[in-house]
């Protein structure tokens, strides 16, 4: 595709949805599982719905474990789970007679926040899964099946000024319209009383929020939302097709956008000061670059979004940037500051009288003409997802306009919605973060051994980590693995020869793109080689230096202008893993020992350079770590067996654990454990130190 032509000619369209019910799957299904099933296709699908938003419900009679007689219970969608994913688990269930014997409590739209307290009290079965703030508008109505999502194209129609017009011709009296309402009890009563007088609706689009319809059964219900949907869509994409979206193009997309972006997100996120660190997210796609880049793009990001899923995640607005002043340092100083001044101003003009306290005044959303988007978050999946819900308001915003003017969320609705004291009380039950959440660290020789090792323990805390290795095939399977284990957000790979300044870079490059910069450098790729002096060619000399020495400088060198960011966050950390050999001499591995011992004087000279910048420089050397590392699975084995005089087999292992002092064999968890204590605040006032992993032996005591 040639995407400048693409974005100058034609509006991108709606994608339309697909019917995907099977009648073979569900033929032997309950009531409970159909409604499983009808959620898992609709959420799986994202022109039907993003994640974590919209719910479902069926009203099911079941035996009543007390009287062991039948009663109607609703199964809704639970509080935070994604109907994309969710198992049975993910539904409330409730007693449908006491959740309608509620409205004896309720005496108008003040009372929203007080009727959430008494759902819990509506609870059937024990069922440990709480209530979502939407049950009211599955509860109050009659019917048996009921979908409320928020697809693009919907919003797109429910945030237009031309909104209910289209909406009118598209359905007729098949689907009203309701006007803007947060989500509560009161618009549950509202959609009741729309649905009374209305007996002929199929549904209602609720203004600037989605759509909610219903059905006798669960296939009808399924295929009337996806029906309803790919109306819309059409729709749209017919108003679309006369030209291009949001006035045109003004600035066309720059072919070196990737590498724009990973020299401006790891400045960006230095300066975005707080109570714990930003990780952040870059695309490009086609739709955010139709967008940054058209004519109509200041005007339309400055009033925010619309949907109230999409603002919790996006805040009030993005930070736009002009891409001609990226390289002053002062002018993104100045334009974060600036963005938090107006948060700040936001919160005094709306707060009320017991409003929490203002959060985190940094943008969240950062776009930049011809670059993309980027998104900076507590974690990378937060960042992620704040990401695709801004291109879900791009995606209405496109829509919106094309059929009259886009409509973004009133300022007041907005923040009674980022600060309504029921999100707040989420948010004060989530757990404390784990130590690392919010850190990015670049590990290399990450495909094995000590690398692997140290990776997994920081993921274990919280990290992002950018593992590199010579090795593409084994770091891209380790990095595969431990997506498996600690989710597909958090971990990344590259094929790096430390040798190589070129690699080096893009390494780092590639770890300021995929995460937003750097705070923990562990430098451990390394080799390992042994011989007499007289048996030590130039060439064995000159690859010992080029891997332990000069690898561990080149990383840290180019390292070091990310981690200099960081100072006013904490400061940030970069450790060796050296070797007893840089401390002690060796017999038959000069070249190795040689190698080591300047890598470890590196380090001591770096934690000099850094002190000022915050930048933590300290050494981890260990001693035989010989399970478990992809070293001693080579010749350094065979000639280190062959140095003592034993087998290279057990009898080596044990030759190194009975020399120590402590009678221990020393792992690659081990070494793992002293680098993320290193990494950590744990060790926040030790820099230029070394920590000998090896058991015990008197002769690497440090002097």
């Amino acid at each position: 595709m040639n995407m400048h032509a693409s974005l100058a000619e034609a509006a991108i369209p709606f994608a339309i949805p697909v019917n995907r019910w099977d009648e073979q799957v569900v033929s032997q299904k309950t009531e409970a599982e159909l409604l499983l099933y009808r959620s898992n296709l609709l959420g799986a699908d994202l022109t039907v719905t993003n994640f974590g938003g919209g719910n479902t419900s069926a009203k099911v009679t079941e035996v009543d474990p007390l009287t062991g007689e039948g009663v109607e219970v609703l199964w809704v969608k639970g509080s935070g789970g994604d109907i994309g994913s969710m198992g049975m688990d993910g539904f409330a269930t409730l007693y449908q007679e006491k959740l309608l014997a509620l409205e004896a409590h309720y005496n108008g739209d003040e009372d929203d926040d007080k009727m959430v307290g008494f759902l819990p009290h509506c609870t059937f079965n024990l069922n440990g899964r709480a209530a979502s703030i939407d049950t009211p508008l599955h509860s109050l109505l009659p019917y048996k099946h009921i979908d409320h999502v928020h697809p693009d194209a919907i919003i797109a129609l429910a945030a237009s000024s031309g909104g209910e017009a289209a909406t009118k011709e598209l359905w007729g009296d098949e689907i009203g319209w309701l006007p803007w309402k947060r989500p509560g009890f009161t618009l549950g009563v509202q959609i009741r009383d729309f649905a009374k007088a209305n007996p002929q609706a199929k549904g209602a689009m609720l203004a600037g929020h989605g759509i909610i319809c219903w059905a006798d059964t669960a296939k009808e219900c399924y295929d009337q939302t996806v029906r309803l949907i790919a109306e819309a869509a059409e729709y749209l994409n017919a108003k679309l097709a006369s030209g291009p979206a949001f006035g045109g193009v003004a600035v066309a997309p720059s072919e070196d956008r990737t590498a724009t972006a990973a020299e401006l997100m790891p400045r960006l996120r230095a300066l975005m000061v707080g109570d714990r660190r930003k990780v952040g997210h870059f695309s490009d796609d086609e739709a955010t670059l139709e967008f940054v880049g058209s004519k109509d793009f200041g005007r339309l990001a400055e009033l925010g979004t619309s949907c109230p899923d999409h603002f919790l995640r996006t805040k009030i607005a993005p930070l736009t940037l002009d891409p001609d002043r990226l390289s002053d340092d002062a002018y993104l100083a100045q334009s974060i500051a600036e963005y938090r001044d107006l948060y700040a101003a936001y919160y005094e003009r709306c707060k009320r009288d017991n409003s929490p306290a203002m959060r985190d005044a940094n943008p969240v959303v950062v776009l930049v003409p011809g670059v993309g988007r980027m998104t900076f978050a507590k974690d990378k999946a937060t960042a992620r997802i704040a990401g695709e819900f801004y291109l879900n308001a791009i995606n209405v915003m496109r829509g919106a306009e094309a059929i009259g003017d886009y409509i973004a969320l009133d300022e007041q609705e907005a923040f009674d919605i980022e600060y309504w004291l029921l999100e707040e009380a989420k948010l004060q039950r989530m757990p404390a973060p784990k130590e690392m959440v919010g850190k990015v660290a670049l590990v290399t020789g990450g495909a094995g051994g000590i690398g692997a090792a140290s990776a997994e323990r920081l993921l274990r805390e919280g990290a992002c980590v950018m593992l590199a290795d010579l090795d593409g095939a084994a770091v891209a399977s380790m990095s595969a693995k431990f997506q498996d284990k600690f989710g597909s957000d958090v971990v990344r790979s590259v094929t790096c020869d430390v040798t190589d300044e070129t690699q080096v870079t893009a390494a780092l490059s590639a770890c300021a793109l995929e995460f937003g910069g750097l705070d923990v450098l562990v430098a451990n790729a390394g080799i390992a080689s042994s011989a007499p002096i007289g048996e030590t060619s130039l060439e064995l000399w000159n690859k010992n230096f080029d891997v332990l020495a000069q690898g561990y400088f080149l990383t840290a060198k180019h390292a070091w202008p990310l981690l200099e960011g960081m100072a006013a966050q904490g400061g940030s950390s970069v450790i060796f893993i050296g070797s007893k050999n840089a401390v002690a001499a060796a017999k038959n591995a000069s070249a190795y020992a040689s190698a080591k011992a300047a890598a470890n004087h590196l380090a001591r000279c770096l934690a000099l350079e850094g002190a000022e910048h915050g930048i933590r420089v300290n050494v981890v050397n260990p001693d035989a770590v010989i399970k478990g590392s992809r070293i001693w699975d080579g010749d350094w084995r065979q000639e280190r067996a062959g140095a003592h005089g034993i087998d290279s087999g057990e009898e080596l292992e044990d030759h190194y654990r009975q020399r120590s002092m402590l009678k221990r064999s020393v792992l690659p968890e081990d070494i793992a454990e002293a680098t993320y204590w290193f990494a950590s605040n744990a060790s926040a006032k030790s820099t230029g130190n070394m920590i000998n992993v090896d058991a015990g032996n008197a002769q690497a005591f440090t002097r």
